[in-house]
């Protein structure tokens, strides 16, 4: 562990009790698992891949050894300020930086911010990153550009910030936001046809909607993964189950939200087997849609659409849940349709220096190009399956 205070601007001692930086082994953390866990919760912004449930297990089972969490923490309380996994890593095709380490695992790049804190936190994480990366550009892909956490970033005196390519996704609103969404949602020719699938589905057996949490997802998510891996998904090799690796993280993460009750399986089920099933990952009243899965041999009772609308209406009936990310892909031609918000993210480029603010450029065209295979890619693969 690296334990020096520095100003916020990165040069020179701080008056004593005021901010400190730490950079920390993520797996080796535990002293530290209760700041940790404090912030997280306390976050302006919540981010579950961020905090430890989830971060320990991705990084012990991925084996991704360089990557060191970034913290500013207050030296007379300890209380942690500003916190965020780092690492070096090609933004695109060609441009590296010193990078906030968000995955397709975890499509949410927003740094673990205090609610309470003081003003120049975000500029001290800045300086501590450019310090220790020794890498004149900052990174922040994933991450909501209209979040209080951007605006707090992007504040920062004596930096360049530019945003790269803005991608949407699904999302939802609560409260009457919500409701109006879901209303659009399920309306017209989708009303009259969701329910008379249903109906069809149970003449094989009695179909159930369930949502099941806390003591219940062990078992459910062990069908979940039997579930995903009989599909498409295990047929590519990308299914949880299809690597040891991913199974193991998987396993972990979720009992470790099990046990805090920071996830929920929702189910579609016809004579108690599992048709359909989607993860949900709970913080601080945010809902965020992990993975998703459906037999492909019901295809014709839209399982898919099924269980992302009752998600959808178990979220607006829960009074502690403030909104939900799909974490979809833009454009997802299942979800847009009945998640009708819509979340603007991007990557977010920090610079203080002339050849980062020259390496920013090279960034914005070197992510635009990325993105534009990547869409190829996957018309190419929706068009395959």
């Amino acid at each position: 562990m690296i334990h020096e205070p520095a100003d916020a601007s990165g040069h020179g001692p701080l008056a004593e009790g005021s901010l400190e930086p730490l950079i920390l082994d993520p797996s080796t953390a535990g002293c530290d698992l209760d700041a940790w866990r404090k912030l997280s919760a306390n976050a302006l912004d919540p981010n579950p891949f961020f905090g430890p449930d989830f971060l320990i297990p991705f990084l012990e089972n991925t084996g991704k050894s360089g990557v060191r969490l970034f913290v500013i923490r207050c030296g007379k309380t300890g209380d942690w300020l500003m916190a965020a996994p780092m690492g070096r890593r090609r933004l695109g095709l060609a441009v590296s930086a010193a990078s906030s380490w968000a995955t397709e695992y975890g499509p949410l790049g927003t740094p673990l911010l205090s609610s309470s804190a003081p003003q120049g936190v975000p500029a001290a994480f800045l300086a501590l990153t450019a310090e220790r990366a020794r890498l004149p550009l900052i990174a922040f892909p994933y991450l909501p550009f209209e979040s209080a956490t951007a605006r707090a970033i992007e504040a920062t005196g004596n930096w360049s910030f530019q945003r790269g390519p803005v991608s949407m996704r699904a999302s939802h609103s609560a409260g009457p936001e919500g409701e109006a969404q879901f209303a659009k949602a399920f309306s017209g020719k989708r009303r009259k046809e969701l329910p008379r699938l249903i109906r069809r589905l149970s003449q094989e057996g009695e179909v159930k909607l369930e949502s099941f949490s806390t003591g219940e997802v062990p078992h459910h998510f062990e069908r979940f993964l039997q579930l995903e891996a009989s599909g498409w998904k295990g047929t590519r090799g990308t299914a949880l189950l299809s690597h040891q690796n991913t199974a193991r993280f998987a396993r972990e993460m979720i009992a470790k939200f099990a046990a805090s009750g920071g996830v929920r399986i929702d189910t579609v089920s016809v004579a108690e087997k599992p048709i359909a099933m989607l993860i949900i990952i709970l913080d601080a009243g945010r809902a965020f849609s992990w993975k998703i899965a459906f037999d492909e041999s019901y295809a014709r009772f839209s399982p898919g659409a099924q269980i992302t609308l009752f998600a959808l209406e178990r979220n607006l009936q829960e009074p502690g849940i403030t909104g939900g990310d799909s974490l979809a892909v833009p454009g997802h031609p299942m979800i847009e349709p009945l998640w009708r918000g819509r979340l603007s993210y991007g990557t977010l480029l920090c610079a203080r220096s002339v050849p980062g603010r020259a390496l920013q450029i090279a960034a914005k065209y070197d992510l635009a190009l990325e993105g534009d295979i990547r869409r190829v890619a996957r018309k190419l693969l929706r068009r395959a399956g």
